[in-house]
């Protein structure tokens, strides 16, 4: 697993203001960091996505879990995304198992580049999942999944309102139409970003990108981390463009332009 670092010298040099460029100067550049995976069974084709911006890259690992795997910033403190692949026999398995709420911080990671509980206490946020717990087909699955690892800063009524009815809306997606590949993550747009104790990054958007390769066609569910039950439909090209990080290296920029039927969460999900 290779890690991405900065050296001391430059680190005395970043300043906040350069960290919160660094997130939303992600833009269109060229070269290209690609992120090998050990864990290609939770991509499409088994091919991990890049990271189209090298300063998004520093500081990231690479985690796996049994069901998910992230791609973790030391920067931001949080995932730059959790990718699954999710299908009906796991969904099954998951139904019944009773929620247990394990938060807690992740051993993998150094101390300096991860969320610890402290940093979410009294802070007004909810820990966000990205990788949900009710996809979680098992007990030592719904454990990992609780790791700060995979949370992002949340607003409490978007996370528990619109963003678990669109996490339950591609849950029934599965469970009608077959097993599908699922990319979720924060964006940090504007020029103004905030931190928790001084530390982690509170996204301004959400995406959770789904893509059915039954029909070979993707979109993403786009919201706003705020209160709320506004969210929009764009497509793969769209949100990679906003991320900078190219979540389907395999798919040509046309296929990633067609977009995938995707219900209203609101209306079509399996929690309401």
């Amino acid at each position: 697993m290779k890690v991405l670092r900065i050296t001391t010298s430059l680190r005395s040099r970043i300043t906040f203001f350069a960290l919160v460029v660094l997130l939303v100067a992600a833009g269109n550049a060229k070269t290209l960091c690609a992120a090998i995976t050990e864990w290609p069974s939770q991509y499409l084709s088994g091919v991990a996505p890049d990271i189209r911006n090298l300063k998004l890259a520093l500081k990231t690992r690479e985690l796996g879990f049994d069901n998910y795997a992230v791609m973790h910033s030391g920067v931001t403190m949080s995932p730059l995304w959790a990718a699954e692949h999710l299908t009906r026999q796991n969904l099954l398995s998951a139904q019944g198992l009773e929620r247990r709420n394990s938060f807690h911080h992740e051993e993998q990671l150094p101390a300096s580049e991860r969320a610890e509980l402290r940093d979410y206490a009294k802070s007004g946020f909810d820990r966000g999942h990205l990788a949900p717990n009710a996809d979680m087909p098992s007990e030592r699955a719904q454990e990992q999944c609780f790791s700060l690892a995979n949370m992002i800063p949340q607003n409490p009524d978007n996370n528990r309102h619109v963003w678990a009815a669109i996490e339950s809306s591609v849950r029934g997606m599965v469970k009608r139409g077959g097993d599908l590949y699922v990319i979720s993550g924060p964006l940090y747009l504007g020029n103004t970003l905030s931190r928790l104790n001084g530390r982690v990054f509170v996204p301004t958007n959400m995406f959770k990108i789904v893509y059915d390769p039954r029909t070979k066609r993707g979109a993403a569910y786009y919201v706003s981390n705020e209160q709320g039950e506004m969210w929009q439909v764009l497509s793969i090209s769209q949100v990679e463009k906003l991320a900078g990080i190219n979540f389907f290296p395999n798919l040509s920029l046309a296929a990633k332009e067609l977009k995938l039927v995707l219900p209203d969460p609101l209306e079509h999900n399996d929690r309401y």
